[in-house]
């Protein structure tokens, strides 16, 4: 039986729910962004319109306004695009129980049947379209394939509101002309490094000797080098079967450059505050901690330590992020832009722990207490009834918005860009 899998992908997502709620800026260029005012000024989404003047995702605003001096900017509004996300994921489970998410604004249909065509994924995938641009006022573009790795790239390559096959037939005509950077999970460092070797196209990485793409890559290689040839099983996960939550996570940009490792350690506490309260919230803890910077070029640089235990503490993140922020020697890239902490490998916060002969153990589960305390005072009184000392400086740097950084299943990958030393804003 041969499988016919769709991926859908939300033709500019978050530009498009602001159209539909409000319809007087539909013809105009519209993105979504932050605040130039207080730098969050990173372009989310854009509408055909102001693509056409050249915006794109995850350019500065600034820069956007530039290109098109009569942009409409909006904030984002993450409950409005999560609420449409949710009724755009209810129509694709009419299809099929197995749908797996790619972020707020796509994910894969396994359609498989004994007597399922691709050319019939085709038509449901038009008939999908319809509904969903009916239902909700969207537009969607959708890859039909039969391996999700094409079905991703083939929603990429029709937009807006179109569908496209991609089969045993057709696949080396459509695909191999393309650049390698059009294939999933290959970043502009490995494009680089392929360019190095003459590889430029995705036939090209199909065509080239079978052991030339591990030498390179290692496992990675032959893992690109099978997607160009379209052998990809991976499977559809169904959405009952997701995690939940696999890290949580904040970032943000200041008003102003921080100049000091003093600045930066006030910034990563306000955002460690935010993702400890997340994280006893959700009764989770981690051992993964994860630090991002984004320097005043815009490069992102990111790394990240694994600790003895798992922590829902607010110091014990900080602690963490500072350490690697010296440990990298991340103080040469002041003045800094943006900041970024996570915590990842995630276990529940009660989870059996080894005891120690030196009472840590004791002193953190007391420290918790503490903590869980703090957090019922504030949700009844208010998040500024109990500061740490640290933060009553007057420093230019304002309380984060937690939304922004929950690296849930909620994230979108129209959202932003990934932290990498590879990828520069």
């Amino acid at each position: 039986m041969q499988r016919v899998i769709l991926h859908c992908d939300m033709n500019s997502f978050y530009a498009s729910c602001e159209l539909v709620c409000d319809p007087r800026l539909r013809g105009q260029p519209v993105a979504v962004g932050g605040d130039i005012r207080q730098r969050r000024g990173i372009v989310l989404s854009a509408t055909q319109e102001a693509r056409a003047f050249g915006v794109k995702t995850g350019m500065a605003l600034w820069q956007a306004a530039r290109l098109c001096p009569h942009l409409v900017t909006l904030p984002a509004h993450f409950d409005r695009y999560a609420d449409f996300s949710k009724r755009f994921r209810a129509i694709c489970a009419g299809q099929s129980p197995l749908v797996e998410s790619f972020g707020l604004d796509e994910c894969w249909i396994d359609l498989s049947a004994p007597d399922l065509t691709l050319e019939g994924g085709v038509d449901t995938a038009n008939q999908l379209r319809e509904r969903v641009k009916r239902e909700l006022g969207l537009t969607v573009s959708v890859g039909v394939s039969w391996n999700k790795v094409f079905a991703k790239l083939g929603s990429d390559m029709k937009k807006p509101d179109a569908v496209t096959l991609i089969s045993p037939d057709n696949y080396q005509s459509l695909v191999w002309p393309l650049p390698v950077s059009a294939l999933l999970f290959i970043g502009p460092q490995t494009v680089s490094r392929l360019a190095e070797c003459g590889i430029f196209t995705i036939g090209d990485i199909a065509l080239s000797p079978p052991g030339l793409m591990q030498t390179m890559l290692g496992k990675s290689g032959v893992l690109h080098r099978q997607h160009a040839w379209g052998k990809d099983n991976s499977t559809v996960t169904s959405i009952a079967a997701e995690t939940a939550v696999k890290s949580v996570g904040n970032s943000t940009t200041t008003p102003e450059d921080m100049k000091t490792p003093e600045e930066v350690r006030r910034v990563l506490t306000i955002l460690s505050e935010s993702v400890s309260t997340r994280l006893r919230k959700g009764g989770l803890a981690g051992k993964c901690i994860g630090l991002s910077i984004r320097d005043s070029k815009l490069y992102v640089r990111s790394c990240q330590k694994t600790i003895d235990h798992a922590t829902a503490l607010c110091g014990e993140i900080i602690r963490s992020a500072m350490e690697l922020f010296s440990r990298h020697g991340y103080e040469r890239f002041l003045p800094l832009r943006s900041v970024g902490v996570s915590v990842e490998a995630l276990c529940a916060i009660h989870a059996p722990e080894q005891l120690d002969l030196f009472g840590e153990a004791r002193r953190r589960e007391k420290e918790l207490c503490l903590a869980n305390t703090v957090d019922r005072i504030r949700q009844r009184y208010g998040p500024t009834m109990i500061r740490r000392g640290s933060l009553l400086s007057d420093a230019p740097f304002p309380p984060v918005d937690d939304h922004h950084g929950d690296h849930t299943t909620l994230f979108s990958h129209e959202e932003g860009t990934s932290f990498s030393d590879e990828h520069p804003w």
